[in-house]
């Protein structure tokens, strides 16, 4: 009994290893290749007309969303990195009290997500020259990076314009607008957010039983 559930615990952290891994080297090649290929804004459509890479960077939170200039984007790289110290610990917790195997690469999945976007807010700013209209960034330029340590901008991508089109003219306060669906352009990390956050509210019953 005892080996096995040292072997179930061993499992558990080769699986929370291989996913952040996987995880990281996924979101860590794409935006690498995306900011040294891509001109800011640039566009290539993937299938049809509903999914496209989109090269944008974002200054602050996931999905595009800013949050409170110099200041306030050295507080959420701070966050970030004091969060992933917690999910670590919650992790480490979740293999103790063994938990199932499901929940534990959930959060893992969390983690990785985490730790992505960190890397991109701690270290991009040093590692590339700054993206434009019309140029394409380098690594490791000559002049040094675009930004200092923790000012880094996140790499986004990810584009699914599945819906655009305009709001009838007879509907209350949005007639005549514009309608896209889906508008926020994000990346690997934050997909990995999102499946790992939805899936633990959707199915928390069952996992945390």
């Amino acid at each position: 009994m005892e080996q096995s559930s040292t072997n179930q615990k061993r499992n558990q952290i080769l699986y929370v290893i291989a996913t952040v891994f996987i995880v990281l080297l996924l979101d860590q090649w794409l935006k690498v290749y995306i900011k040294t290929s891509f001109t800011l804004g640039e566009s290539r459509m993937m299938i049809d007309d509903w999914f496209e890479l989109h090269f944008t960077e974002n200054p602050g939170m996931a999905f595009g969303l800013t949050f409170g200039g110099k200041w306030g984007k050295i507080i959420l790289t701070l966050f970030r990195i004091i969060a992933s110290g917690v999910i670590i610990f919650y992790i480490r917790e979740l293999i103790r009290e063994k938990s199932s195997t499901l929940m534990i690469i959930l959060v893992s999945l969390i983690l990785a997500g985490a730790v992505g976007n960190i890397v991109d807010s701690l270290f991009y700013g040093q590692l590339f020259g700054a993206s434009s209209y019309h140029t394409v960034a380098q690594f490791m330029p000559k002049n040094g990076g675009y930004a200092p340590l923790f000012m880094g901008k996140v790499v986004d991508m990810f584009y699914f314009p599945i819906i655009d089109t305009f709001w009838p003219e007879w509907v209350p306060y949005f007639g005549g607008s514009r309608l896209q669906f889906f508008r926020p352009v994000f990346n690997v990390a934050d997909a990995a957010i999102s499946i790992g956050v939805f899936t633990i509210i959707i199915f928390r019953k069952r996992l945390l039983v």
